[in-house]
């Protein structure tokens, strides 16, 4: 079954953000772009690279209004002890989210039971709180913040020109197309 529109459900989780620790809810995402990338676990050999690939792309998401939250199923003090001894994680300014009750992960389902953590899954949220793009992949392939950033980019866009699409490797300024409407229901 499709997650795209699925709205978000109500949550209260702990981050790990700029040395200190707060709450983040569901209010906290509403009226702006989201993206929650899900990792398996915090002291891994993958995850910090893709962590500090979104490091590296921050301040990109932030201009297009686009607030980072990465989500394992760590508590915020591992979050926080991984800051602190990793050469790459140190250097993450955006909010790590804590699920160790596993509500984030079985609301985005992407929670492997057996094992208590989650896929390597990325999602969009729009402003209004519902899933617009999502990907889950293997645990040994990580992903790409670019790719990541252009799909945020090509989403604001058909959100504000809702007559018109993206086409495969669209970039802000390309061009888009416009379905007839009797093809609409074909896409």
């Amino acid at each position: 079954m499709s997650l795209i529109n699925k709205e978000v459900s109500d949550f209260s989780v702990m981050a790990y953000q700029d040395d200190d620790f707060r709450q983040v809810t569901k209010e906290d995402i509403m009226g702006k772009w989201s993206v929650f990338f899900f990792y398996p676990a915090d002291f891994t050999f993958v995850c910090p690279t893709e962590l500090e690939d979104l490091q590296n792309n921050y301040e990109k998401f932030k201009e297009i209004g686009c607030e980072i939250y990465s989500v394992s199923t760590d508590t915020h003090f591992v979050h926080k002890a991984w800051h602190d001894h990793s050469e790459k994680i140190s250097k993450i300014t955006y909010p790590m989210l804590a699920d160790p009750t596993h509500a984030l992960s079985k609301d985005f389902e992407v929670l492997i039971e057996a094992d208590g953590i989650a896929e390597r899954g990325t999602f969009i949220v729009n402003p209004e709180g519902k899933i617009v793009v999502y990907e889950i992949n293997a645990g040994n392939v990580g992903r790409n913040a670019e790719e990541l950033l252009r799909k945020l980019q090509a989403c604001q866009f058909v959100a504000e020109h809702g007559d018109e699409v993206c086409p495969a490797r669209w970039t802000p300024g390309a061009d888009t197309l416009k379905p007839s409407t009797d093809l609409v229901g074909a896409l």
